[in-house]
Formats: structure tokens, sequence, C-alpha cells
């Protein structure tokens, strides 16, 4: 859905579209550079995870708890990374949709993180809790 809303003609509206930021090359190489750390990240993560990833909210076969990596950064790094290559691309767009997109993105991965975080909290108990205690769900040192 946040893709619809931010990059689709479906949605092209005069207000919608409207630019909020300059449109110069560093704002256009800022972005890029955001988007692409925001990608390695998300793959770094996915790396770390091996045998554990799936794409829906699942336990897999000796499911482990990852602690490392992205992992000690925050407890949901592919969404952070997700999150972070989408303001990337929000910036090289410079539209007001791109940021209506980056809102329905933050809220949809924060139901499903939550989602993650019961069924982890359930499997690893106090080990997930002291774990969640220390690293914050999606958003260095804040959330």
């Amino acid at each position: 859905m946040a893709f619809i809303v931010g990059f689709s003609r479906r949605f092209y509206f005069n207000s919608f579209n409207r630019t909020f930021l300059p449109d110069t090359p560093v704002v256009a190489i800022s972005g890029l550079a955001i988007t692409f750390i925001g990608i390695a990240f998300a793959i770094w993560a996915r790396l770390m995870l091996g045998g554990n990833w799936s794409g829906s909210v699942t336990l897999k076969e000796n499911h482990t708890l990852v602690r490392r990596g992205p992992y000690a950064i925050v407890r949901h790094p592919i969404y952070s990374g997700f999150l972070l290559a989408l303001i990337g691309t929000v910036i090289v767009f410079r539209q007001l949709r791109g940021l209506v997109a980056l809102v329905v993105a933050f809220l949809t991965l924060l139901l499903k993180s939550r989602l993650e975080e019961q069924l982890m909290t359930e499997q690893f108990g106090a080990e997930y809790a002291e774990y969640s205690q220390r690293v914050k769900a999606l958003i260095p040192f804040i959330y």
C-alpha cells in the first residue's frame, strides 16, 4: 500500500505531488546514499538471520535468538533498513506523497514487528525480555 500511495499514478494529485525539498545534486546524492545504506543494512540483517529468516511471522525448527551484527543495533533491522531505504527514496523524489507512503510503511512494519515480538517473547521468554530492554525495536536509541 505504501508504494502505491508513494509512487503510483493512481495517487497523482497536485497537492500530493508538491515537492518539499529543493531539486539539487546534494539532495539527490544524499537520498541515493541513504537508500543504499538502508538496503545494505537490510541485506546484512537478512544474512545474519540465516536459516531463521521467513517472509511470514513464524518460528523455524531450531530457531535461535540472533543478537549480533545489526541485531545489536535494532531488534528488527530488516524493517529498519527498508524504512531507511524508503526515506532515501522519498528524499530523491521529494514529493509529499512519499512522506505519506513512509508513514503507511512505518505503521505497517510497526504492527508486523509487534506480532514478531509476541512470538519471540513466547519462544525465548526472559532472554528476549532482557534483549528488548537493551535494544530498541526500529530506530536506534529512540524506538
